[in-house]
């Protein structure tokens, strides 16, 4: 019980220290779960103690909620799928959910599959699999708690500018999903100003082919017709990413205010890794989020995920051919 309590609290150290150095990198999150994880063994331990029958019922009923769960998550998951396609088109992105589901029934009738066969190639494959998804949940899971920790932090502090992401137009018009993120960055300018405050609004993107105009024109007028002044409002029209909404903004605030303050706007699934890139493009300043439709968040947020794997497809890779190895040794 001390023991697990002990290296809960070393978690919790080296989360508190990351996190004030700097709240935008992926480590908090691990150590965050990192920190959960002993100090619910602590608590295991510690009811043991109290009552032996008590903490057997409580590990019988984590035990029995894990694959309970991850039954629920597929059905979810396949029904969130059907609907994204319904509301969305079947783009490739909206296809996320719906085959997340579908792996994980997948896998579970290969694993049932792979022990009446008791073929050792696919022992080895499905053992393989199952390091792999061990690992990729485990990042998961970090991931969805720092994301819901760090999208409930407050950023109360003075800012200069208020850069709003670009997210596609439908010709010419905004969509609901860009005038989310309009619409907190309106508030959040509103909020500032209320204090005494002048910052300004740049919105942030280029003009895609299938766009009448470049998004930050649309985006800037959008705010003008909701009452925001045109003289506080810039353009950042070059944009075609993430990188280069953040950058191509960063020029401009470094010009106008040396030792700047902002914050970014974006819809609440993207807030993390808009927060990992705004790291990157050593933009100063932290991410915010706007309301997204509930049944655009899954495979969204799986989007997002799959984005952050592979801007560390390094390390990923790394650990992948470890995990293999470990598979093969006994085979070897």
């Amino acid at each position: 019980m001390i023991i697990s309590f002990g290296v809960a609290g070393v978690w919790f150290v080296l989360f508190l220290v990351s996190f004030l150095r700097d709240q935008r990198l992926l480590r908090n999150g691990v150590y965050l779960v990192l920190t959960l994880l002993f100090a619910g063994l602590g608590v295991v331990f510690a009811l043991e103690k109290v009552s032996e029958s008590a903490a057997k019922v409580l590990v019988v009923a984590v035990l029995v909620c894990i694959p309970l769960s991850i039954a629920v998550l597929a059905v979810f998951l396949i029904a969130n799928g059907v609907v994204m396609l319904r509301r969305e088109g079947r783009r490739p992105a909206n296809l996320l959910s719906l085959l997340a589901g579908l792996g994980i029934i997948g896998f579970v009738v290969f694993s049932v599959l792979v022990q009446q066969i008791g073929w050792r190639p696919l022992e080895i494959v499905r053992s393989v699999l199952i390091g792999v998804l061990t690992y990729v949940s485990f990042l998961f899971v970090c991931f969805l708690v720092y994301a819901l920790v760090y999208g409930r932090f407050r950023f109360s502090r003075k800012v200069d500018f208020i850069v709003v992401l670009g997210a596609g137009l439908r010709g010419s018009r905004v969509p609901p999903l860009l005038a989310s993120r309009l619409d907190r960055a309106h508030a959040v300018y509103d909020q500032q100003t209320r204090k005494g405050r002048t910052p300004q609004l740049i919105t942030s993107g280029g003009q895609g082919p299938d766009e009448d105009v470049p998004e930050s024109h649309a985006m800037a007028d959008y705010l003008i017709e909701h009452g925001v002044p045109a003289d506080r409002v810039l353009r950042e029209d070059r944009s075609t990413s993430t990188f280069e909404n953040l950058t191509f903004s960063r020029e401009i605030m470094v010009g106008l205010v040396p030792k700047y303050r902002c914050l970014v706007v974006t819809n609440n699934f993207h807030v993390l890794r808009a927060a990992f890139i705004a790291r990157k493009a050593k933009v100063n300043g932290q991410v915010i989020g706007s309301p997204t439709a509930a049944y655009y968040w899954p495979s969204a947020t799986i989007r997002e995920f799959i984005a952050i794997l592979a801007d560390h497809r390094l390390a990923n890779t790394v650990i992948v051919l470890l995990i293999l190895a470990h598979a093969l040794l006994p085979v070897i």
